[in-house]
């Protein structure tokens, strides 16, 4: 009776693992395929030079052998991570009785017991939630991989699938995203960073947590004492040459985002793509700190809450650099491509660009006394009328009533319009003869492309970011827009010659550069809501257009904030910034 009361345990024992091990087991992934894992495809922004800008997706470096890496980073992991990993077969018993012994003693969670394996399988296989059957799933599959590959292959694929924050899987992404290397090249304390991430990618990475990666690092070299990896003399040579470089601006990523809008539709597809763009970090970091600088300092004074910046090279329209507000990291709103404001007097251009069309000439004569039309009758400010003017000296002052008779001569509303829509300024225009003092409302950079054909000889240019692509090293066409000419070379010159009269002249003094042909044209709007400049700089390079913006979000005016004051001095510093650098 008792052997026949043994076997039935025995076989519903059998029956209720059986049953157990198939509920624990039943949505686990096949072994076979799980190796062949999915990921989003990449991208990779690069500045004008090749620096790193902007990741998008899964990051993925070179596959590396073991033999690829200096021993220092399979040694550092294994020291903070599993440091008997060639001892136990995928679980380790021993860890895991450690492990429960100082959590007990504790009274909380102070010790994990997962191994090297453990942490593949979970990583690979498994998703991160806590629960009973995913570890005893963990654990079979930790039990399956050291079955399937030897130690030296589970090394290396944990190395070069390992996720260590900001979008990178493995060591060589990780290496190259924080300091710019292959992990080829790691030294001992970058290695010991790079081991440090595992536990907490995020709290402990480089990039936002610099000091509690570089504690964590200690900890790691500590642990690589204590195994016999290295010595106490090279811990505390490697702590003391331990830096983590600057992290990219993260201002640029306004300029990164717009790009990225455009990846879907440009290049559908999964395959990792490598873009080198037209940033030019010199100009970026002048326009960021100098812009930073202004609404700090004066802006604040003034009540100035926001600003935009765009920087093109004026021949083709290469975005040189772009600043969509004050800080990305608080507001990724791109004040430069996205807010649609009213451009004030800067929309004079246009209008003086279709009187010139229609056979005009800047020394004509105009008359700036008052006007009235209708119930509307526009103010000249402090102007004091002459009578009669030239249309240049009524350009480089900004007058009012002499610029809605030049539009008159520009062929009304209308055409003034239709200048403004060639150059590439789509905005939303008022019918009537306002539109002459800029109340319909642009975006900073398509008025920045209309100025750029005023400089270049009449072709209108297209705004664009990406110079070069690679699709896993295959390169590919890019999407871009060759100038064309919308309007004659001789009135793009005249009109040229008109802004550096602005700037010699006019309300724009603030920008003249000693040594340097610069032009322009000032914009202010009503009650100090907006403040402009757009003006250009010729370099020995080409021509440059920058296109300068200061208000706020909320529309509220500002202390006497005109385009020939800070936005003028703001073109001026950021030119003297960048030659500098």
């Amino acid at each position: 009776m008792l052997l026949r009361a043994a076997i039935i345990l025995l076989i519903w024992g059998l029956l209720a693992a059986g049953a157990l091990l198939i509920w624990f087991t039943h949505d686990m992934p096949r072994a076979d395929t799980a190796l062949t894992h999915q990921r989003r495809p990449s991208v990779t922004l690069q500045t004008a030079e090749g620096g790193l800008l902007g990741t998008q997706g899964d990051l993925y470096g070179e596959t590396l052998r073991l033999r690829d890496l200096p021993p220092h980073l399979p040694a550092a992991l294994l020291a903070i991570e599993d440091r008997r990993f060639h001892q136990h077969f995928g679980l380790d018993v021993i860890g895991l009785a450690r492990a429960a012994y100082a959590n007990w003693n504790a009274g909380e969670v102070v010790q994990g017991g997962s191994t090297l394996t453990q942490q593949l399988a979970k990583n690979l296989f498994l998703s991160p939630a806590r629960s009973t059957r995913r570890k005893v799933q963990e654990a079979l599959m930790a039990l399956w991989l050291e079955n399937r590959f030897t130690k030296d292959q589970l090394l290396e694929i944990y190395l070069n699938r390992v996720y260590l924050g900001g979008g990178a899987y493995g060591v060589d992404a990780a290496a190259r995203l924080y300091f710019g290397v292959s992990a080829r090249r790691l030294t001992l304390p970058q290695a010991a960073i790079l081991a440090g991430l595992p536990q907490a990618p995020s709290r402990y990475s480089p990039r936002a947590n610099p000091d509690g990666a570089m504690a964590r690092a200690r900890d790691v070299l500590a642990a690589m004492v204590a195994t016999g990896a290295i010595t106490a003399e090279q811990m505390e040579r490697a702590v003391q040459e331990m830096t983590i470089p600057p992290r990219p601006s993260r201002n640029g990523g306004w300029f990164a985002d717009w790009i990225f809008e455009d990846i879907p539709s440009a290049f559908p597809g999964s395959a990792d793509l490598v873009i080198r763009t037209t940033l030019d970090p010199r100009w970026q970091n002048a326009v960021e700190s100098r812009l930073a600088a202004l609404l700090d300092q004066a802006g604040r004074e003034a009540r100035v809450g926001q600003g935009a910046v765009v920087v093109l090279d004026a021949n083709t329209g290469a975005v040189r650099a772009m600043a969509g507000g004050r800080d990305f990291r608080r507001s990724p709103f791109n004040r430069a491509t996205d807010a649609r404001r009213q451009p004030g007097s800067t929309f004079k251009a246009m209008v003086y660009l279709a009187a010139l069309e229609h056979g005009a000439s800047p020394f004509d004569q105009v008359s700036d006394g008052p006007l009235q039309m209708g119930r509307w009758s526009p103010s000249n400010g402090h102007w004091r009328t002459r009578g009669s003017i030239t249309l240049d000296e009524a350009f480089a002052h900004s007058v009012n009533t002499s610029a809605v008779r030049v539009m008159q001569m520009g062929g009304g509303p209308r055409g003034v319009a239709d200048v403004a829509m060639r150059l590439g300024v789509n905005g939303r225009f008022p019918r009537d003869a306002s539109i002459a003092l800029g109340t319909g409302e642009v975006k900073l950079i398509d008025l920045a492309a209309g100025y750029a054909a005023m400089v270049n000889g009449g072709r209108r240019i297209t705004p664009y970011g990406m110079q070069r692509v690679e699709a896993e090293g295959r390169a590919l066409p890019v999407p871009r827009t060759e100038p064309a000419q919308v309007i004659s070379a001789e009135a793009a010159e005249r009109m040229r010659n008109m802004m550096v009269s602005v700037v010699r002249n006019g309300t724009g003094r603030a920008a003249a550069m000693p040594g340097l042909v610069t032009g322009g044209k000032t914009g202010t709007t009503q009650d100090y809501r907006d403040a402009w400049f757009m003006g250009f700089v010729q370099l020995p390079s080409g021509p440059l257009v920058i296109g300068v913006w200061l208000g706020n979000d909320d529309n509220t005016g500002m202390d006497d904030v005109r385009g020939g004051t800070l936005p003028a001095r703001l073109f001026r510093e950021i030119i003297e910034a960048a030659r500098a650098s």
